[in-house]
């Protein structure tokens, strides 16, 4: 989500979902590449949160936009959109190099985030609209690529179930700042 939280489609099915019905407390871990061969060297991350499920449309659209194929069981009576809201995260930039994390190192500047989702229609009807060969360019694969989302941090493509997710060199504020990104990108060459 633009404000750090992480979405989630849970089955009351699964056993963690029922363990986060019981104690909504709970992590995720994303890992990076390995700079060597030795799994040390991977960069990763863990966020400690609180899950909740939300009853909010737009939280389960942004989530099928990333997740199209979930869209064949999002409507089964069992499912829920959740989401963890970060309370702390440890950072492990390779070996030795560890860094515990506040809510404030997780979060983006709020005031940004709200602006930025009120940009965000605009943003995506106009590169969709009038740049789909920038966007299929930037994708490196032809096709009608879609900007499904956009954030302060950076954006998602979309070629059917193919999702592809770029990060802006530093946060963005307005559409300004996401033309400057994304000629920057598509000079570069694609960056994942």
């Amino acid at each position: 989500m633009p404000d750090g939280s992480l979405l989630l489609l849970l089955s009351q099915l699964a056993e963690h979902t029922r363990h986060l019905m019981t104690d909504p407390r709970c992590s995720v871990m994303v890992t990076g590449a390995a700079a060597s061969e030795n799994p040390q060297t991977t960069p990763r991350v863990t966020v400690t949160g609180l899950a909740e499920v939300v009853d909010n449309p737009g939280f389960k659209a942004r989530y099928l936009a990333v997740h199209p194929y979930a869209s064949l069981y999002a409507d089964f009576g069992d499912f829920a959109t959740w989401r963890i809201k970060p309370t702390a995260g440890l950072l492990v930039g390779g070996f030795a190099r560890a860094f515990r994390l506040k809510p404030a190192d997780l979060a983006p500047d709020a005031d940004s985030v709200a602006a930025f989702l009120a940009a965000e229609p605009g943003i995506l009807t106009h590169c969709n609209r009038d740049h789909a060969d920038a966007l299929a360019a930037i994708a490196g694969s032809e096709g009608n690529w879609q900007m499904v989302t956009a954030d302060v941090d950076g954006f998602d493509l979309a070629l059917g179930e193919r999702v592809i997710r770029f990060a802006w060199s530093a946060p963005v504020k307005d559409s300004g700042d996401v033309r400057r990104e994304l000629v920057r990108i598509a000079k570069e060459g694609r960056v994942v």
